[in-house]
């Protein structure tokens, strides 16, 4: 059985695939620092000037790491608090809208820290592109709050469940970096600590929307 040949399109996006896991391996091995567009090109198998067919510098490609990465991410997570919604009180669904945004700041962890510092680096020209994805990142849980029985008609219950969610980010933040420091080495009891956090948000819930 003969495989039929590659069209172009689908040999460029294969190289481009390639690109984008090299670069994800290096910075998981090596840091930033390791990520040039010479070690990239080389891990992917490809000549040097074929990189520049994909993306203009190396700044393009962390953006296109950020864009697909981050992507299957909010999908992932919407999923999993969509299914929190569906059944309130099974306790592994509710677990898992918590644990999948902190296990992906965990598995890819120069990634995460390259975001964090970009977005409130002024002078980086990957800044404004950090902040818009934290700011969809955001507004998707604000309104995945609200499907699970916030109020948000008024001004005022607006700027509530955007609190909630600041919050809600910056926690798992932090216990993501304290996992990657070394100072919280089990993941589950970050976990932990994330939910027990949630029982507050959640008793500003409506009264009839509790579970």
């Amino acid at each position: 059985m003969t495989t039929a040949p590659l069209s172009r399109n689908e040999a460029k996006e294969l190289t481009r695939r390639r690109l984008l896991r090299a670069a994800l391996r290096i910075l998981d091995e090596e840091g930033e620092a390791g990520l040039t567009t010479v070690k990239v090109s080389r891990a992917a198998g490809i000549a040097q000037s074929s990189f520049y067919v994909h993306f203009r510098d190396k700044q393009d490609l962390l953006k296109s790491l950020w864009h697909e990465g981050g992507g299957r991410l909010l999908r992932a997570t919407h999923q999993a608090r969509s299914l929190s919604i569906e059944a309130p009180t099974d306790r592994e669904r509710f677990r898992d809208a918590f644990r999948i945004p902190l296990e992906s700041m965990c598995r890819h962890p120069e990634l995460f820290r390259i975001s964090r510092r970009v977005r409130h680096d002024p002078g980086s020209p990957l800044a404004e592109f950090a902040r818009e994805a934290e700011k969809i990142s955001r507004d998707l849980l604000v309104e995945d709050l609200i499907a699970s029985g916030f109020t948000a008609g008024t001004e005022q219950e607006r700027r509530r469940v955007e609190m909630i969610a600041d919050c809600l980010g910056a926690l798992t933040e932090r216990m993501a970096i304290g996992h990657l420091e070394g100072r919280y080495p089990d993941l589950e009891e970050a976990l932990d600590v994330i939910i027990a956090f949630s029982r507050g948000y959640l008793s500003l819930l409506p009264r009839e929307n509790r579970a």
